[in-house]
């Protein structure tokens, strides 16, 4: 009886409050504004030529791999999208599934029993060896891509987005493979940890913060310096970049996308309001304030934003 008792307020303790049933999103495949729950996979497309694709790029729980896809709050903000019509094209939305890839250097080996991240092997090394699992990501989206061009849906229409690390994936296409999409919207880009607010960046600034970094982490500060000047020195295509001056991950170090030409970079807010209101996010069952910066693109009160983000599909899709 103590044991059934014990294991009943361990499950209780450490199920999230919030999950809802359904609340994991485990599936690739199109998302309707009522079921946010992939409802379609395969790419029998009516009336492709009439439709715009926006390919959704989730999130990850460590930096080169990830354990689960999207949740549902997570793609609230796109679902709101779906339909919209812009010059007559409707508008639909992917959600890609990548939690199957993992980077090169990932993987469980002998000096790496329990699969740690690369990052915290002892000694750490100092240069990535093989393909980091954002560049796998960015080749599961062109093969996407292709498919929609096959089964009729013009290159142009077609978008890449994405949060967080979905974000930065979503720059490296866009500056590598400018040719094979329309453009591409990032959502808080970020992929490193928390480096705004674990180095401290407000009050030592952006230069001594990463020298912390880098003594610290000198392989994943130069893997991120070397993708950062990968974008600043290749991205050409108008894109359309979100971020948020608390977001602990790269909130305060985002001023870099400024320097892109072709980036139009939107500071969310100062606070967790957006247009002066507060933010909640929902899942299937549940809605909580928005708290964290990192999350002010998933906060309902986002959706403020849907006109500028329509304005620039439709300056893509001329």
């Amino acid at each position: 009886m103590k044991k059934i008792l014990l294991v009943t307020i361990f499950s209780i303790l450490f199920t999230p409050l919030y999950a809802g049933p359904n609340e994991k999103v485990t599936k690739s495949g199109f998302i309707s504004k009522k079921n946010i729950h992939p409802v379609k996979n395969d790419f029998n497309i009516d009336d492709p030529k009439n439709k715009i694709i926006l390919i959704y790029n989730h999130g990850q729980n460590a930096n080169d791999s990830v354990k689960g896809c999207a949740w549902v709050n997570l793609l609230r903000n796109h679902a709101s999208l779906i339909d919209k019509e812009i010059n007559e094209k409707k508008i639909m939305v992917y959600n890609l599934c990548s939690d199957h890839l993992r980077g090169d250097m990932s993987l469980k080996s002998e000096t790496n029993p329990k699969r740690k991240d690369w990052w915290h092997l002892k000694p750490q090394p100092t240069v990535y060896e093989g393909k980091h699992m954002l560049y796998k990501r960015v080749e599961l989206n062109l093969e996407l891509v292709e498919k929609f061009v096959k089964s009729g849906v013009p290159r142009k229409q077609i978008f890449i987005t994405g949060h967080s690390c979905g974000g930065l994936t979503t720059l490296l296409l866009l500056s590598n493979h400018p040719e094979k999409v329309g453009g591409g919207i990032s959502y808080m880009q970020a992929c490193f940890g928390k480096l705004s607010n674990n180095y401290k960046v407000k009050k030592l600034g952006v230069d001594k913060a990463m020298e912390k970094f880098r003594k610290k982490n000198p392989g994943p500060h130069d893997l991120r310096q070397k993708m950062n000047d990968e974008i600043k020195n290749n991205l050409k295509t108008p894109l359309l970049a979100f971020t948020h001056p608390k977001d602990k991950y790269e909130g305060l170090l985002s001023d870099w996308l400024d320097d892109i030409p072709s980036v139009n970079r939107i500071v969310i807010s100062q606070n967790f309001k957006i247009n002066g209101k507060k933010c909640i996010r929902k899942g299937d069952d549940w809605s909580e304030p928005v708290k964290k910066g990192h999350s002010m693109d998933i906060g309902l009160c986002f959706q403020y934003y849907n006109p500028v983000i329509l304005d620039y599909i439709a300056s893509r899709i001329k």
